[in-house]
Protein backbone atom coordinates (compact mmCIF):
# COMPACT_ATOMS: atom_id res chain seq x y z
CA UNK A 1 0.00 0.00 0.00
CA UNK A 2 1.08 3.57 -0.80
CA UNK A 3 2.33 6.14 2.13
CA UNK A 4 -0.80 7.95 3.11
CA UNK A 5 0.70 11.98 4.02
CA UNK A 6 -0.15 12.78 8.29
CA UNK A 7 -2.27 15.22 6.86
CA UNK A 8 -4.81 12.75 5.56
CA UNK A 9 -3.79 10.11 7.81
CA UNK A 10 -4.79 11.46 11.14
CA UNK A 11 -7.54 13.46 9.62
CA UNK A 12 -10.25 13.25 12.64
CA UNK A 13 -13.39 11.39 12.42
CA UNK A 14 -15.31 11.85 14.85
CA UNK A 15 -16.06 15.22 16.90
CA UNK A 16 -14.72 14.66 19.79
CA UNK A 17 -11.16 14.10 17.84
CA UNK A 18 -10.95 17.76 16.65
CA UNK A 19 -8.64 20.12 18.12
CA UNK A 20 -9.22 23.77 18.88
CA UNK A 21 -13.05 24.05 17.24
CA UNK A 22 -14.83 23.33 20.77
CA UNK A 23 -17.22 26.52 20.05
CA UNK A 24 -18.02 25.03 16.31
CA UNK A 25 -17.93 21.05 18.02
CA UNK A 26 -20.57 21.96 20.82
CA UNK A 27 -23.37 23.83 18.23
CA UNK A 28 -23.38 20.85 15.94
CA UNK A 29 -23.88 18.40 18.06
CA UNK A 30 -25.98 20.25 20.41
CA UNK A 31 -28.20 20.95 17.65
CA UNK A 32 -27.88 17.18 16.23
CA UNK A 33 -29.02 15.92 19.77
CA UNK A 34 -31.53 18.32 20.59
CA UNK A 35 -33.24 17.57 15.99
CA UNK A 36 -32.66 21.34 15.51
CA UNK A 37 -30.25 20.64 12.12
CA UNK A 38 -30.38 24.07 9.88
CA UNK A 39 -30.28 23.50 6.22
CA UNK A 40 -27.24 25.43 5.37
CA UNK A 41 -24.10 26.08 7.25
CA UNK A 42 -21.39 28.09 6.53
CA UNK A 43 -17.72 27.42 7.47
CA UNK A 44 -15.17 30.53 7.63
CA UNK A 45 -11.43 30.21 8.79
CA UNK A 46 -7.85 30.38 7.36
CA UNK A 47 -6.85 27.12 5.63
CA UNK A 48 -6.49 23.87 7.46
CA UNK A 49 -8.36 24.44 10.77
CA UNK A 50 -10.66 21.74 9.66
CA UNK A 51 -13.60 23.36 7.62
CA UNK A 52 -13.55 20.35 5.03
CA UNK A 53 -13.43 18.00 8.17
CA UNK A 54 -16.30 19.22 9.98
CA UNK A 55 -18.30 18.79 7.14
CA UNK A 56 -17.35 15.34 6.68
CA UNK A 57 -18.32 14.00 10.43
CA UNK A 58 -21.64 16.38 10.10
CA UNK A 59 -22.24 13.96 6.70
CA UNK A 60 -20.99 10.96 8.39
CA UNK A 61 -23.78 12.12 12.06
CA UNK A 62 -26.80 12.37 9.35
CA UNK A 63 -26.18 8.99 7.56
CA UNK A 64 -24.82 6.55 9.66
CA UNK A 65 -27.03 3.23 9.70
CA UNK A 66 -27.01 3.88 13.66
CA UNK A 67 -29.33 7.32 13.25
CA UNK A 68 -28.89 10.89 13.21
CA UNK A 69 -25.80 10.78 15.82
CA UNK A 70 -23.32 13.27 17.13
CA UNK A 71 -21.28 10.23 17.13
CA UNK A 72 -21.23 8.13 14.32
CA UNK A 73 -19.82 4.66 14.72
CA UNK A 74 -17.34 4.77 11.53
CA UNK A 75 -17.28 1.26 10.55
CA UNK A 76 -20.65 1.12 9.03
CA UNK A 77 -20.75 1.04 5.25
CA UNK A 78 -21.70 5.04 4.43
CA UNK A 79 -19.55 5.90 7.55
CA UNK A 80 -16.55 4.48 5.69
CA UNK A 81 -17.26 5.43 2.14
CA UNK A 82 -17.47 9.20 3.73
CA UNK A 83 -14.64 8.90 5.16
CA UNK A 84 -12.80 7.15 1.66
CA UNK A 85 -14.36 9.70 -0.50
CA UNK A 86 -17.02 7.50 -2.48
CA UNK A 87 -20.34 8.36 -0.72
CA UNK A 88 -22.89 8.89 -3.77
CA UNK A 89 -24.69 11.19 -1.44
CA UNK A 90 -21.57 13.55 -0.41
CA UNK A 91 -21.37 15.74 -3.49
CA UNK A 92 -18.38 17.99 -2.59
CA UNK A 93 -17.91 20.89 -4.81
CA UNK A 94 -14.63 22.84 -5.47
CA UNK A 95 -16.16 26.13 -6.33
CA UNK A 96 -12.69 27.78 -7.31
CA UNK A 97 -12.92 25.08 -10.55
CA UNK A 98 -16.53 24.98 -10.90
CA UNK A 99 -17.83 28.64 -10.91
CA UNK A 100 -19.98 29.22 -13.61
CA UNK A 101 -23.86 29.01 -13.15
CA UNK A 102 -24.13 25.83 -15.31
CA UNK A 103 -22.43 23.98 -12.69
CA UNK A 104 -24.57 25.62 -10.38
CA UNK A 105 -27.70 24.39 -12.13
CA UNK A 106 -26.59 20.74 -12.16
CA UNK A 107 -26.15 20.70 -8.46
CA UNK A 108 -29.78 22.33 -7.94
CA UNK A 109 -31.22 20.04 -10.53
CA UNK A 110 -30.11 17.19 -8.84
CA UNK A 111 -30.93 18.33 -5.47
CA UNK A 112 -34.29 17.23 -6.18
CA UNK A 113 -34.05 13.65 -5.92
CA UNK A 114 -34.08 11.55 -3.23
CA UNK A 115 -30.98 10.17 -1.46
CA UNK A 116 -29.57 7.13 -3.20
CA UNK A 117 -28.03 5.35 -0.28
CA UNK A 118 -28.39 7.70 2.59
CA UNK A 119 -30.54 9.37 4.84
CA UNK A 120 -29.44 12.51 3.17
CA UNK A 121 -27.50 14.23 0.44
CA UNK A 122 -25.16 16.79 1.91
CA UNK A 123 -23.59 19.06 -0.57
CA UNK A 124 -20.19 20.70 -0.14
CA UNK A 125 -19.00 23.54 -1.69
CA UNK A 126 -15.60 24.43 -0.38
CA UNK A 127 -14.27 27.98 -1.30
CA UNK A 128 -17.73 29.17 -2.30
CA UNK A 129 -16.94 32.45 -2.01
CA UNK A 130 -15.10 32.32 -5.92
CA UNK A 131 -18.61 31.21 -7.63
CA UNK A 132 -19.85 34.00 -9.96
CA UNK A 133 -22.08 36.39 -9.19
CA UNK A 134 -25.09 34.47 -11.56
CA UNK A 135 -24.24 30.68 -9.76
CA UNK A 136 -24.80 32.45 -6.32
CA UNK A 137 -28.15 34.32 -7.60
CA UNK A 138 -29.20 31.07 -9.03
CA UNK A 139 -28.67 28.93 -5.65
CA UNK A 140 -30.29 31.77 -3.62
CA UNK A 141 -33.82 30.27 -3.73
CA UNK A 142 -32.82 26.17 -3.00
CA UNK A 143 -30.42 27.49 -0.33
CA UNK A 144 -33.56 29.31 1.36
CA UNK A 145 -36.10 26.10 1.50
CA UNK A 146 -33.95 23.23 0.01
CA UNK A 147 -35.80 20.14 0.18
CA UNK A 148 -36.00 17.93 3.24
CA UNK A 149 -33.42 15.64 2.33
CA UNK A 150 -31.07 17.65 1.30
CA UNK A 151 -28.18 19.41 3.95
CA UNK A 152 -25.80 22.55 2.31
CA UNK A 153 -22.17 22.97 4.06
CA UNK A 154 -20.80 25.85 2.42
CA UNK A 155 -16.97 26.30 3.21
CA UNK A 156 -14.87 29.41 2.74
CA UNK A 157 -11.70 31.19 3.52
CA UNK A 158 -12.94 34.66 1.86
CA UNK A 159 -16.49 35.37 3.33
CA UNK A 160 -16.38 38.97 2.74
CA UNK A 161 -16.73 37.91 -0.93
CA UNK A 162 -20.31 36.15 0.15
CA UNK A 163 -23.22 38.02 -0.99
CA UNK A 164 -24.87 39.24 2.05
CA UNK A 165 -28.18 37.37 0.56
CA UNK A 166 -26.44 34.29 0.99
CA UNK A 167 -24.90 34.54 4.26
CA UNK A 168 -28.55 35.47 5.59
CA UNK A 169 -29.78 31.86 4.46
CA UNK A 170 -26.87 30.32 6.21
CA UNK A 171 -25.81 29.43 9.81
CA UNK A 172 -22.60 30.75 10.25
CA UNK A 173 -19.39 29.43 12.07
CA UNK A 174 -15.91 30.97 12.28
CA UNK A 175 -13.04 28.48 12.67
CA UNK A 176 -10.08 30.15 14.48
CA UNK A 177 -6.82 29.74 14.32
CA UNK A 178 -5.64 26.74 16.05
CA UNK A 179 -3.20 28.09 18.85
CA UNK A 180 0.35 26.78 19.05
CA UNK A 181 0.07 24.73 22.22
CA UNK A 182 -2.99 22.47 20.63
CA UNK A 183 -0.85 21.80 17.62
CA UNK A 184 2.14 20.72 19.56
CA UNK A 185 -0.21 18.57 21.10
CA UNK A 186 -1.69 17.36 18.22
CA UNK A 187 1.34 16.75 16.74
CA UNK A 188 2.85 14.90 19.84
CA UNK A 189 -0.08 12.74 19.66
CA UNK A 190 0.40 11.50 16.29
CA UNK A 191 4.71 11.14 16.96
CA UNK A 192 4.19 8.85 19.82
CA UNK A 193 1.45 6.88 17.51
CA UNK A 194 3.84 6.51 14.61
CA UNK A 195 6.89 5.67 16.71
CA UNK A 196 8.88 8.29 15.61
CA UNK A 197 11.39 10.08 18.32
CA UNK A 198 10.84 14.11 18.37
CA UNK A 199 12.13 16.97 20.48
CA UNK A 200 9.61 19.05 21.93
CA UNK A 201 11.28 21.96 21.11
CA UNK A 202 11.17 20.86 17.30
CA UNK A 203 7.87 20.83 17.89
CA UNK A 204 7.17 24.04 18.63
CA UNK A 205 9.20 25.32 15.72
CA UNK A 206 6.48 23.41 13.50
CA UNK A 207 3.69 25.32 15.09
CA UNK A 208 5.57 28.49 15.29
CA UNK A 209 6.00 28.29 11.05
CA UNK A 210 2.49 26.46 10.85
CA UNK A 211 0.96 29.85 11.62
CA UNK A 212 -2.24 28.19 13.40
CA UNK A 213 -2.87 25.59 10.18
CA UNK A 214 -3.22 21.88 11.67
CA UNK A 215 -2.58 21.01 7.80
CA UNK A 216 0.43 22.86 7.13
CA UNK A 217 1.54 21.45 10.39
CA UNK A 218 1.13 18.13 9.46
CA UNK A 219 3.01 19.08 5.95
CA UNK A 220 5.91 20.21 7.88
CA UNK A 221 5.81 17.73 10.16
CA UNK A 222 5.90 15.14 7.31
CA UNK A 223 8.76 17.13 6.14
CA UNK A 224 10.92 16.98 9.39
CA UNK A 225 10.40 13.01 9.39
CA UNK A 226 11.98 12.75 5.33
CA UNK A 227 14.59 15.79 6.25
CA UNK A 228 15.98 13.94 9.92
CA UNK A 229 15.61 10.39 8.49
CA UNK A 230 13.12 9.47 10.93
CA UNK A 231 13.67 11.51 13.71
CA UNK A 232 12.14 15.41 14.56
CA UNK A 233 15.36 17.07 16.03
CA UNK A 234 15.21 20.80 17.14
CA UNK A 235 18.45 21.53 15.22
CA UNK A 236 17.53 19.46 11.89
CA UNK A 237 13.85 21.16 12.02
CA UNK A 238 15.55 24.69 12.25
CA UNK A 239 17.72 24.06 9.59
CA UNK A 240 14.42 23.20 7.36
CA UNK A 241 12.65 25.97 8.38
CA UNK A 242 15.52 28.51 8.00
CA UNK A 243 14.69 29.45 11.72
CA UNK A 244 16.68 32.08 13.22
CA UNK A 245 18.28 30.95 16.94
CA UNK A 246 16.94 33.44 19.59
CA UNK A 247 20.68 33.47 19.86
CA UNK A 248 21.14 35.64 17.14
CA UNK A 249 18.24 37.94 18.22
CA UNK A 250 19.58 38.61 21.43
CA UNK A 251 23.31 39.34 20.41
CA UNK A 252 21.35 42.02 17.82
CA UNK A 253 19.60 43.26 21.16
CA UNK A 254 23.06 43.69 22.91
CA UNK A 255 24.97 45.53 19.67
CA UNK A 256 21.67 47.82 20.24
CA UNK A 257 22.56 48.75 23.64
CA UNK A 258 26.01 49.08 23.51
CA UNK A 259 25.25 51.43 20.15
CA UNK A 260 28.04 49.03 18.11
CA UNK A 261 27.70 49.55 14.99
CA UNK A 262 29.92 47.14 13.56
CA UNK A 263 28.46 44.28 15.70
CA UNK A 264 25.37 44.60 14.27
CA UNK A 265 26.31 44.41 10.48
CA UNK A 266 28.35 41.61 11.85
CA UNK A 267 24.99 39.35 12.82
CA UNK A 268 23.84 40.53 9.60
CA UNK A 269 26.36 39.24 7.66
CA UNK A 270 26.52 35.90 9.68
CA UNK A 271 22.39 35.70 9.49
CA UNK A 272 23.10 35.48 5.92
CA UNK A 273 26.57 33.53 5.13
CA UNK A 274 24.24 30.61 7.11
CA UNK A 275 21.20 31.10 4.52
CA UNK A 276 18.46 31.87 7.38
CA UNK A 277 15.92 33.58 6.75
CA UNK A 278 15.89 37.22 7.01
CA UNK A 279 12.01 37.91 6.90
CA UNK A 280 11.99 35.67 10.59
CA UNK A 281 14.76 36.92 12.11
CA UNK A 282 12.62 40.29 11.49
CA UNK A 283 9.68 38.51 13.05
CA UNK A 284 11.78 37.39 16.24
CA UNK A 285 12.91 40.79 16.45
CA UNK A 286 9.83 42.54 16.65
CA UNK A 287 8.50 39.71 19.08
CA UNK A 288 11.37 40.33 21.11
CA UNK A 289 10.15 43.79 21.72
CA UNK A 290 6.80 42.86 21.91
CA UNK A 291 7.87 40.87 24.88
CA UNK A 292 10.04 43.90 26.52
CA UNK A 293 7.03 45.78 26.13
CA UNK A 294 5.14 43.61 28.13
CA UNK A 295 7.52 43.06 30.87
CA UNK A 296 7.72 46.89 30.95
CA UNK A 297 4.00 47.76 30.94
CA UNK A 298 2.76 44.88 32.87
CA UNK A 299 5.73 43.39 34.86
CA UNK A 300 3.87 40.58 36.82
CA UNK A 301 3.92 38.36 33.81
CA UNK A 302 7.11 38.68 33.07
CA UNK A 303 7.79 35.26 34.78
CA UNK A 304 5.04 33.47 32.14
CA UNK A 305 7.42 34.54 29.23
CA UNK A 306 9.95 31.67 28.63
CA UNK A 307 12.60 34.21 28.18
CA UNK A 308 11.75 35.79 31.88
CA UNK A 309 14.92 36.32 32.87
CA UNK A 310 16.83 37.81 29.49
CA UNK A 311 13.41 39.92 28.84
CA UNK A 312 13.37 41.34 32.20
CA UNK A 313 17.32 42.69 32.24
CA UNK A 314 15.93 44.81 28.52
CA UNK A 315 13.37 45.97 29.67
CA UNK A 316 15.82 47.95 32.67
CA UNK A 317 17.77 48.63 29.58
CA UNK A 318 15.85 50.08 27.04
CA UNK A 319 13.48 53.11 27.45
CA UNK A 320 9.52 52.53 26.70
CA UNK A 321 9.61 54.98 24.05
CA UNK A 322 12.89 53.52 22.39
CA UNK A 323 10.65 50.01 22.70
CA UNK A 324 7.75 51.14 20.56
CA UNK A 325 9.99 53.14 17.90
CA UNK A 326 11.85 49.65 17.67
CA UNK A 327 8.94 47.37 16.77
CA UNK A 328 7.31 49.34 14.40
CA UNK A 329 10.79 50.13 12.64
CA UNK A 330 11.23 46.06 12.84
CA UNK A 331 7.49 45.77 11.66
CA UNK A 332 7.58 48.39 8.78
CA UNK A 333 11.62 46.79 7.77
CA UNK A 334 9.98 43.55 7.33
CA UNK A 335 7.03 44.96 5.07
CA UNK A 336 10.01 46.47 2.82
CA UNK A 337 11.61 43.56 2.59
CA UNK A 338 10.47 42.90 -0.99
CA UNK A 339 11.22 46.74 -1.68
CA UNK A 340 14.69 46.42 -1.21
CA UNK A 341 17.57 45.36 -3.64
CA UNK A 342 17.82 42.64 -1.81
CA UNK A 343 17.30 41.25 1.20
CA UNK A 344 20.41 41.28 2.82
CA UNK A 345 20.41 44.56 2.24
CA UNK A 346 17.13 45.21 3.25
CA UNK A 347 17.53 43.92 6.78
CA UNK A 348 21.13 45.49 7.27
CA UNK A 349 19.49 48.97 6.70
CA UNK A 350 16.65 47.99 8.98
CA UNK A 351 18.97 46.88 11.52
CA UNK A 352 20.95 50.27 10.74
CA UNK A 353 17.51 52.21 11.20
CA UNK A 354 17.43 50.96 14.73
CA UNK A 355 20.95 51.95 15.90
CA UNK A 356 20.13 55.06 14.26
CA UNK A 357 16.42 56.79 15.32
CA UNK A 358 15.69 57.38 18.63
CA UNK A 359 12.64 58.63 20.75
CA UNK A 360 13.52 61.46 22.69
CA UNK A 361 10.82 63.08 24.86
CA UNK A 362 10.17 67.14 25.00
CA UNK A 363 7.52 69.37 26.66
CA UNK A 364 5.82 72.24 24.75
CA UNK A 365 5.70 75.35 26.71
CA UNK A 366 2.24 74.40 28.25
CA UNK A 367 4.22 71.32 29.89
CA UNK A 368 2.93 68.36 27.91
CA UNK A 369 5.34 65.42 27.52
CA UNK A 370 5.83 64.67 24.02
CA UNK A 371 7.70 62.26 21.83
CA UNK A 372 9.54 62.63 18.83
CA UNK A 373 11.97 60.00 16.38
CA UNK A 374 15.25 61.87 15.73
CA UNK A 375 18.23 60.60 14.36
CA UNK A 376 21.47 60.37 16.67
CA UNK A 377 24.55 58.90 16.69
CA UNK A 378 23.07 56.04 19.51
CA UNK A 379 19.98 54.99 20.48
CA UNK A 380 18.50 55.87 23.51
CA UNK A 381 19.29 53.56 25.90
CA UNK A 382 18.73 53.51 29.44
CA UNK A 383 21.78 51.82 31.26
CA UNK A 384 24.57 53.48 28.66
CA UNK A 385 26.37 55.68 30.98
CA UNK A 386 25.59 56.87 34.51
CA UNK A 387 25.27 60.37 33.52
CA UNK A 388 23.07 59.67 31.23
CA UNK A 389 21.22 57.38 33.16
CA UNK A 390 20.77 60.18 35.72
CA UNK A 391 20.14 62.99 33.54
CA UNK A 392 18.30 61.64 30.74
CA UNK A 393 18.24 64.12 27.67
CA UNK A 394 14.68 65.42 26.99
CA UNK A 395 15.47 67.57 24.10
CA UNK A 396 13.55 67.14 20.83
CA UNK A 397 17.09 68.25 18.87
CA UNK A 398 20.22 65.86 20.44
CA UNK A 399 23.64 65.14 19.14
CA UNK A 400 26.26 62.45 19.39
CA UNK A 401 27.87 64.91 21.74
CA UNK A 402 27.41 64.18 25.85
CA UNK A 403 24.53 65.99 27.11
CA UNK A 404 25.44 69.84 28.93
CA UNK A 405 23.95 70.89 32.70
CA UNK A 406 20.99 73.08 31.19
CA UNK A 407 20.68 77.24 32.92
CA UNK A 408 17.90 78.24 34.50
CA UNK A 409 16.79 80.95 32.16
CA UNK A 410 16.48 84.58 33.89
CA UNK A 411 13.01 86.49 34.77
CA UNK A 412 10.65 87.25 31.94
CA UNK A 413 12.61 84.78 29.37
CA UNK A 414 11.59 81.10 28.78
CA UNK A 415 13.92 78.82 26.63
CA UNK A 416 13.00 77.10 23.41
CA UNK A 417 15.78 74.21 24.13
CA UNK A 418 15.27 72.27 27.33
CA UNK A 419 18.79 70.85 26.66
CA UNK A 420 21.58 73.32 25.97
CA UNK A 421 25.38 73.48 26.07
CA UNK A 422 27.60 74.27 28.74
CA UNK A 423 29.85 77.87 27.03
CA UNK A 424 32.79 75.80 28.79
CA UNK A 425 31.43 72.55 27.47
CA UNK A 426 34.47 71.47 24.66
CA UNK A 427 31.84 70.39 22.26
CA UNK A 428 30.72 74.08 21.86
CA UNK A 429 33.34 76.17 22.73
CA UNK A 430 32.03 79.91 23.67
CA UNK A 431 33.13 82.68 21.64
CA UNK A 432 33.65 86.23 22.84
CA UNK A 433 30.64 88.15 22.50
CA UNK A 434 32.31 90.63 20.51
CA UNK A 435 33.22 88.13 17.44
CA UNK A 436 29.39 86.43 17.96
CA UNK A 437 28.04 90.19 17.41
CA UNK A 438 30.35 91.35 14.18
CA UNK A 439 29.01 87.87 12.96
CA UNK A 440 25.30 88.84 12.93
CA UNK A 441 25.08 92.18 13.58
CA UNK A 442 22.49 92.94 10.82
CA UNK A 443 20.21 90.67 12.39
CA UNK A 444 17.31 90.86 9.06
CA UNK A 445 20.29 90.26 6.90
CA UNK A 446 21.63 87.28 8.73
CA UNK A 447 18.03 85.79 8.81
CA UNK A 448 17.30 86.61 5.04
CA UNK A 449 21.05 84.20 4.13
CA UNK A 450 19.64 81.51 6.53
CA UNK A 451 17.78 78.78 4.78
CA UNK A 452 14.92 79.39 6.44
CA UNK A 453 10.90 77.82 5.11
CA UNK A 454 7.65 77.59 6.48
CA UNK A 455 7.45 78.20 10.61
CA UNK A 456 11.10 79.10 11.41
CA UNK A 457 11.29 81.42 9.04
CA UNK A 458 8.23 83.16 10.46
CA UNK A 459 9.63 83.33 13.33
CA UNK A 460 13.11 84.19 12.89
CA UNK A 461 11.04 87.34 10.61
CA UNK A 462 9.29 88.51 13.71
CA UNK A 463 12.32 88.91 16.11
CA UNK A 464 14.71 91.17 16.93
CA UNK A 465 18.10 90.19 18.01
CA UNK A 466 18.54 92.13 21.53
CA UNK A 467 21.61 90.33 23.25
CA UNK A 468 24.17 88.15 23.01
CA UNK A 469 26.10 86.20 26.35
CA UNK A 470 28.15 83.55 25.15
CA UNK A 471 26.60 81.33 23.36
CA UNK A 472 23.18 82.30 24.22
CA UNK A 473 21.14 84.41 21.68
CA UNK A 474 18.23 86.74 23.60
CA UNK A 475 15.72 87.24 20.85
CA UNK A 476 12.63 89.93 21.08
CA UNK A 477 9.24 88.72 19.90
CA UNK A 478 6.70 90.70 19.56
CA UNK A 479 3.09 89.89 21.78
CA UNK A 480 1.16 89.02 18.51
CA UNK A 481 3.78 86.13 17.85
CA UNK A 482 3.95 84.97 20.60
CA UNK A 483 2.54 81.66 19.20
CA UNK A 484 5.87 81.18 16.89
CA UNK A 485 8.04 80.33 20.20
CA UNK A 486 6.63 76.85 20.81
CA UNK A 487 9.13 74.38 21.13
CA UNK A 488 8.94 72.52 18.23
CA UNK A 489 8.48 75.79 15.98
CA UNK A 490 11.41 77.27 18.26
CA UNK A 491 13.66 74.08 17.62
CA UNK A 492 13.45 74.35 14.19
CA UNK A 493 15.25 77.88 14.16
CA UNK A 494 17.84 76.35 16.65
CA UNK A 495 18.44 73.77 14.28
CA UNK A 496 19.58 76.42 11.75
CA UNK A 497 21.37 78.66 14.19
CA UNK A 498 23.69 75.72 14.86
CA UNK A 499 24.27 74.69 11.53
CA UNK A 500 25.04 78.29 10.25
CA UNK A 501 27.38 78.84 13.37
CA UNK A 502 28.89 75.65 13.58
CA UNK A 503 28.25 74.89 16.79
CA UNK A 504 25.44 74.40 19.41
CA UNK A 505 23.57 77.85 20.72
CA UNK A 506 21.27 78.73 23.23
CA UNK A 507 18.12 80.59 22.24
CA UNK A 508 15.79 82.20 24.55
CA UNK A 509 12.60 85.08 23.74
CA UNK A 510 11.84 87.98 25.16
CA UNK A 511 8.09 88.13 24.55
CA UNK A 512 6.23 91.12 24.81
CA UNK A 513 9.41 93.55 23.76
CA UNK A 514 8.74 96.06 20.48
CA UNK A 515 10.72 94.13 17.73
CA UNK A 516 11.21 97.47 15.62
CA UNK A 517 14.09 95.96 13.42
CA UNK A 518 13.40 92.83 12.80
CA UNK A 519 13.22 91.37 8.98
CA UNK A 520 9.31 90.93 9.06
CA UNK A 521 8.75 94.69 9.99
CA UNK A 522 11.69 95.79 7.57
CA UNK A 523 10.03 93.84 4.50
CA UNK A 524 6.88 95.45 5.46
CA UNK A 525 7.74 98.81 5.18
CA UNK A 526 9.73 98.54 2.16
CA UNK A 527 6.71 96.61 0.41
CA UNK A 528 4.81 100.09 1.74
CA UNK A 529 7.52 102.02 0.09
CA UNK A 530 7.50 100.62 -3.19
CA UNK A 531 3.62 100.41 -3.14
CA UNK A 532 3.88 104.34 -2.31
CA UNK A 533 6.48 104.85 -5.21
CA UNK A 534 4.04 102.89 -7.75
CA UNK A 535 0.74 104.38 -6.82
CA UNK A 536 2.16 107.87 -7.92
CA UNK A 537 4.05 106.83 -10.78
CA UNK A 538 0.40 105.51 -11.96
CA UNK A 539 -1.42 108.49 -11.33
CA UNK A 540 1.37 110.68 -13.21
CA UNK A 541 0.93 108.41 -16.08
CA UNK A 542 -0.33 110.79 -19.01
CA UNK A 543 -2.58 107.54 -19.99
CA UNK A 544 -4.39 107.87 -17.18
CA UNK A 545 -4.66 111.40 -16.24
CA UNK A 546 -6.17 111.63 -20.09
CA UNK A 547 -8.56 108.60 -19.18
CA UNK A 548 -9.64 110.16 -16.03
CA UNK A 549 -10.33 113.60 -17.24
CA UNK A 550 -12.38 111.91 -20.11
CA UNK A 551 -14.47 109.48 -18.14
CA UNK A 552 -14.68 110.97 -14.97
CA UNK A 553 -12.97 107.70 -13.26
CA UNK A 554 -11.31 106.96 -9.96
CA UNK A 555 -8.58 104.86 -9.25
CA UNK A 556 -9.02 102.13 -6.70
CA UNK A 557 -5.73 102.25 -4.55
CA UNK A 558 -6.12 98.61 -3.65
CA UNK A 559 -5.90 97.20 -7.74
CA UNK A 560 -2.69 98.68 -8.19
CA UNK A 561 0.68 96.78 -8.01
CA UNK A 562 4.02 97.05 -8.07
CA UNK A 563 5.62 95.12 -10.98
CA UNK A 564 8.76 92.51 -9.10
Amino acid sequence: MSYQVLARKWRPKRFSELSGQEHVVRALTNAIERGRLHHAYLLTGTRGVGKTTIARILAKSLNCVNGVTASPCGVCPACVDIDAGRFVDLLELDAASNTGIDNMRDILDNARYAPTVGRYKVYLIDEVHMLSKAAFNSMLKTLEEPPEHVKFVLATTDPQKIPVTVLSRCLQFNLKALPQPTIVARLGEILRAEGIAFDDSALSLIAHSARGSMRDALSLLDQAIAYGAGEVRSDVVRTMLGTVETEYIYRIADALIAADGPALLAEARALTERSLSLPSALDELAALFHRIAIAQTVPETVDALADAVRVAAYAKAFSAESVQLAYQICVQGRADLVLAPDEPTGFAMTLLRLLAFEPVISHDPSGTARSAATVSGKPARQSLSPAESTNPPTAACTSPTPAAKLESPPAGLHSSSARGSDPASPSAPAPSTASAIAEIADWPAFVAGMKLSGIALQLAAQTELKSIAGNELVLTVPEASRHLTEKAYADKLKAALDEAFGRRVRLRFDVGGAATASLAVLEKRDRAEAQSKTEAAFRDDPFVQDVLARFDAKIKPDSIKPVS
